[in-house]
């Protein structure tokens, strides 16, 4: 598809609306901890998102049997996004809205240096300051020295470590195969481990005290806002499209003001600046020198 300025603000208005529901849906999930534990929580956004992403995948005429589902570098993707989601729900139960939401958001830094130390890639002094920016973000969001610090930001930052391995990974996976039956595959590994989670904790798959509404929503805003994701993705550029993924960070300092009733202090919010400053300028460096390289080709 050719991509034109009516098509990248197509998808950066995806791009929004997906980082919104994102939003919405880590909400939910904060809520469902006051009736539901982490296991019960993942179970539940494991089989939701399988049985929801295997219908996309076979609507799409997938046929779910590929052999490469489980090589090497999609059982490694597979775990980390285990990990991500287990990291992801213990923090958001029992860490503030806002600091995971800046936390977690600092992904493409960590993904600059994994690419540096395990891809090879070359990065400038330009990157490696933005990159050091990037860290100094997440500790003054962290605030390791303060009395007050909540640790079960570890959480956040094991689901900022995972994801960032996935989205490392997923440059060497296959791009033949669809993100639905990508989704569907990590779903169907997960949930052996879901269920034993739950079992070895002694609870119920569905406790009596549940409040369906909430899980539902939860499941289908969080499927909905990857639906949203990948769409944006692929209708526009990903320099014009990606620097909007940092929206999510003031949807959830604003849901975290809101619904919990959160008040982040000057430290957080400088914080979530620079976390922001630092990953848009890591992104439209490396689209910078994309277009360099491209352009090399043509004059050779």
């Amino acid at each position: 598809m050719k991509v034109t300025n009516g098509t990248n603000t197509k998808g950066i208005v995806l791009m929004l609306l997906s980082m919104a529901t994102f939003a919405v849906a880590d909400t939910l999930i904060k809520v469902a901890g006051s009736f539901l534990s982490p296991a019960q929580i993942m179970f539940f956004l494991i089989t939701g998102g399988l049985i929801l992403f295997s219908m996309i995948a076979v609507f799409q005429g997938e046929t779910l049997k590929d052999p490469r589902a489980v090589t090497p570098v999609l059982l490694l993707r597979y775990c980390a996004e285990m990990t991500g989601l287990v990291g992801m729900v213990m923090a958001l139960t029992y860490a503030p809205l806002s600091t995971v939401g800046a936390v977690t958001q600092a992904s493409p830094i960590m993904v600059a240096v994994g690419a540096v130390l395990f891809l090879k890639e070359t990065v400038s002094w330009r990157r490696w300051s933005s990159i050091t920016l990037g860290f100094l973000g997440v500790v003054l969001v962290i605030q390791p020295g303060a009395e007050s610090l909540n640790f079960a930001v570890a959480w956040a930052v094991l689901a900022l470590v995972a994801f960032s391995v996935r989205d490392l990974v997923t440059r060497l996976t296959p791009p033949d195969i669809s993100s639905a039956s990508l989704a569907t595959y990590t779903m169907v590994a997960a949930l052996p481990f879901t269920i034993s989670w739950v079992l070895f904790s002694g609870e119920s798959f569905f406790p009596a005290l549940i409040n369906w509404v909430v899980v539902i929503f939860m499941v289908l805003l969080g499927s909905v806002a990857y639906l949203l994701l990948i769409s944006s993705l692929r209708m526009g550029e990903l320099s014009a499209v990606m620097p909007f993924r940092y929206s999510r960070i003031i949807f959830l300092l604003v849901l975290g003001v809101l619904v919990f009733d959160e008040r982040p202090n000057v430290s957080m919010l400088i914080g979530a600046t620079l976390i922001i400053v630092s990953g848009v300028y890591i992104m439209w460096r490396e689209h910078t020198l994309k277009q360099r390289l491209k352009q090399e080709k043509v004059d050779a």
